[in-house]
């Protein structure tokens, strides 16, 4: 069926909207702590609803519901070690963050260890959130990919990619430059909104398109997907089961939620610690609520289809819903579908952006150069802001060429890092005898370990953050003893 002028027109109207709205929050402010924390004047509850849009991208809303068409619902298993994930950071990493005026996650490195572990663990997150942001920028092609084949069928799929990058990386930029966290907080939970309705009135769809009742499609919907979803066997080489999601979807969030800017940077612009973890206990609610509608649209799917005996073939499941829109889905609301899927993109990448911007700008340039003043400083984190957007459009260009599913893709890219990044800071929290010459050793053989497993063995990507911070730990507290250093004094001061 594909889209029509209405479809267009409302993906329009989004498009300029969230831009527009996204610029009301340009601020006079020439501070580091208004651009860069909304200063610290937000209320819990969109800083929530900021947190999960952070974490949700396109690649989450079109490659869950695929992964859900083809196997199951045991994906979910991973989102209860989410929950358990948060907890541990409210109480073994919050309290640390909130002891001084801190900025980024790395500056907690610093105060501890000293400066050479804080660029390393810096550099790590920058380089290896720009590899995963390029992969989840590019889901959005995906979509607009699909649903732009008819109107530019005479251009290349390459073509329609570049046009789909181009533009949601341009019209994401322009707000996160201007207003800085403020405007990438508020759009995302507008965006938040956005998708989630959206999705819901995909759900609606299907089941109205559907050739039996509502209560029969969903009964055998939520049998497929409930159909072995756990699996309390410990089968190691098995990506999703009840203990690697657990275990290893525990060790991933501490990480994700506890070390990597993108996240700590929203938890840090909460007003004290206690809003702070609720703002973050409470995004794991909305995180299990989101996962369990994203696989349900996976499942009617394949109810769908199934009574229907037309499977579309697209390529790999994560088409599956993005082709569903385009082409079952009444004029209009397919519209209101994309746009909801590029809510999501733009929340995600606003985040990203911001946190990049953040992290280069306080962990190496104003820490090596620190005599710029204030609006110099925000003049030149804006500048960031825009030079990683071009890196990010330059990576979505070539993640177009790595296959596999985006969500495990994504997923796989950043747990590399995790484990190591993970591992010096629960050395850094949990003991005091390590030190920084052993917790850099640490560092490099956790890190090597999980990119060699990630390169070179079939370990499924859900036990990489729990390998690679085990292994940095013991090393790291090993190589302390056995090369101690003076400590240096922790201070309540940023080094910012």
């Amino acid at each position: 069926m594909g889209l029509n002028a209405l479809d267009f027109l409302i993906i329009g109207i989004y498009l300029i909207g969230v831009t527009a709205f996204g610029l009301h929050f340009r601020s006079r402010d020439r501070s580091l702590k208004t651009y860069f924390l909304a200063d610290r004047n937000l209320p819990w509850w969109a800083i929530s609803l900021s947190i999960v849009a952070a974490e949700t991208s396109t690649l989450t809303i079109i490659s869950i519901p695929g992964l859900a068409y083809d196997t199951n619902f045991s994906f979910l298993q991973l989102v209860f070690g989410y929950l358990l994930g948060r907890a541990i950071i409210s109480f073994i990493l919050l309290p640390h963050y909130f002891r001084g005026d801190l900025f980024t996650a790395y500056q907690l490195m610093d105060r501890r260890f000293g400066p050479r572990l804080r660029s390393l663990t810096a550099g790590l997150f920058l380089i290896t959130r720009a590899a995963a942001e390029g992969v989840r920028v590019f889901a959005v092609a995906i979509v607009v990919g699909i649903a732009l084949s008819g109107m530019l069928s005479g251009f290349s799929s390459f073509d329609r990619d570049l046009a789909a990058i181009t533009v949601v990386t341009a019209l994401t930029l322009i707000y996160t430059f201007e207003g800085g966290m403020t405007a990438v907080i508020w759009t995302d939970v507008v965006q938040m909104f956005i998708y989630i309705a959206g999705t819901m009135i995909g759900v609606f769809t299907i089941l109205q398109r559907s050739p039996g009742d509502w209560s029969s499609t969903l009964s055998l919907a939520m049998s497929w997907g409930t159909s072995h979803m756990f699996d309390f066997g410990f089968h190691f080489w098995k990506t999703y089961t009840f203990w690697s999601g657990l275990i290893g979807g525990a060790f991933l969030t501490t990480a994700s939620h506890g070390t990597d800017q993108l996240i700590v940077q929203r938890l840090l612009a909460a007003k004290n610690e206690a809003q702070s973890k609720l703002a973050l206990l409470s995004s794991g609610v909305f995180v299990f609520f989101q996962f369990s509608l994203f696989l349900l649209i996976g499942a009617l799917l394949r109810v769908f289809y199934g009574w229907s005996g037309h499977t579309p073939h697209v390529g790999t499941s994560d088409r599956i819903f993005p082709n569903f829109i385009v082409t079952q889905m009444p004029h209009g609301l397919s519209g209101l579908l994309i746009a909801a899927i590029l809510a999501a993109a733009m929340s995600n990448l606003s985040a990203a952006l911001n946190s990049l911007s953040s992290s280069s700008m306080i962990d190496f340039l104003f820490r090596l150069k620190p005599r710029f003043t204030d609006t110099q400083r925000v003049s030149l984190s804006r500048i960031a802001t825009i030079v990683w957007g071009l890196v990010l459009f330059g990576l979505a260009i070539l993640a177009r060429w790595r296959g596999g599913r985006v969500i495990e893709v994504g997923l796989s890219i950043a747990s590399v890092a995790y484990g190591a990044l993970l591992g010096v800071f629960l050395l850094g929290v949990l003991t005091k005898k390590a030190n920084e010459r052993g917790a850099m050793v640490g560092f490099f053989v956790g890190f090597v370990l999980n990119l060699y497993i990630w390169l070179f063995t079939k370990v499924p990507f859900t036990w990489y953050v729990l390998i690679g911070s085990l292994v940095t730990f013991t090393v790291g507290y090993t190589s302390s003893l056995a090369f101690p250093q003076p400590q240096p004094t922790e201070s309540e001061s940023s080094h910012a």
